[in-house]
Order: C-alpha cells, then structure tokens, then sequence
C-alpha cells in the first residue's frame, strides 16, 4: 500500500511539473496617440491598445488645413487613404497591417467608386470591412473610413 501511494504522488509531482507555468494576466497598456497638428481636435489620431492600433475616422482634408480636397468621391477616397497610410506610418503600422475598415458614405450609390480606389491601397490582401450610408459626414465629406491594424 504504501509503495503505490509513494508511486501515485511521483506521477502527481511529474503532471504538475510539466504543466506550463501560469502567469498573471496583465492588462494591455493604452496609448492615447495625437501629433501637433491635431493636438486641437477633439478626438485622437488613434488608440494603441497592446499590438493594436485604432485609427479615427478620416475624411478626405488636405493634411494641415481643414479644407476637404475638392473633385468627387474617388479624389476624397483617395486623400482618406494617404491620410490614412501617413497616420498609420507616423505610429509604426502600415497598411499591410490592416486588419479592419469600416467605410461610410454619404451616398451609398458611391459605392462602386470608392471602391475602385479603395481596393488599389490593399494589393496583397483585403481587410475585413463594413460599409454603410450617412445621412452626413463632417466637412460635408462624401467619405470616411476608420480602420484598425496591429502594430509591433
């Protein structure tokens, strides 16, 4: 009886010592991310979030001015991914990192052009993405699209 008690409590120590080492759960830190040229706005350029980064909306403004870039949907579509692509670079992603678009239109029938320019930022893959009608965006915009990307 004992030689089988001694036997059950080696088997008991090995299980335990091959079970991986528990570490407490530590919370992702939260970053808060602004350059000094929206410092005045009031929302942030982005939220980093541990290995993610969660971008405002953009609209299709001439960076440093509050002016929308003018000629139709596709030329917004356009400056809303370089403002995009810069804000991404400027925190250390890409848009080969993006995971996530949500796009909104003020007119849903833009749908189709948008999409033109929009596809050509993303050659090696298409993010996850949803896309919805506004019954107005900011500036009077015609788009604006968030997005969200890992970041190392």
């Amino acid at each position: 009886m004992r030689l089988k008690t001694i036997v059950g409590i080696g088997v008991l120590l090995v299980l335990i010592s091959c079970q991986p080492e528990q570490k407490p759960e530590v919370s992702p830190t939260v970053e808060y991310l602004t350059s000094d040229t929206t410092a005045t706005r009031p929302y942030f350029d982005a939220v980093r979030v541990g290995h993610m980064l969660y971008l405002s909306g953009q609209i299709g403004i001439v960076p440093d001015t509050k002016t929308l870039v003018p000629g139709g949907i596709k030329v917004e579509t356009r400056q809303v991914m370089e403002n995009i692509k810069r804000i991404l670079e400027m925190y250390g992603s890409s848009l080969d990192k993006v995971v996530k678009c949500t796009v909104m239109l003020a007119d849903i029938r833009d749908y189709a052009d948008m999409n033109t320019v929009y596809v050509t930022y993303f050659p090696e893959h298409l993010p996850a993405r949803s896309t919805f009608g506004a019954s107005g965006l900011a500036f009077g915009a015609r788009v604006e699209i968030e997005c969200w990307a890992i970041v190392e």
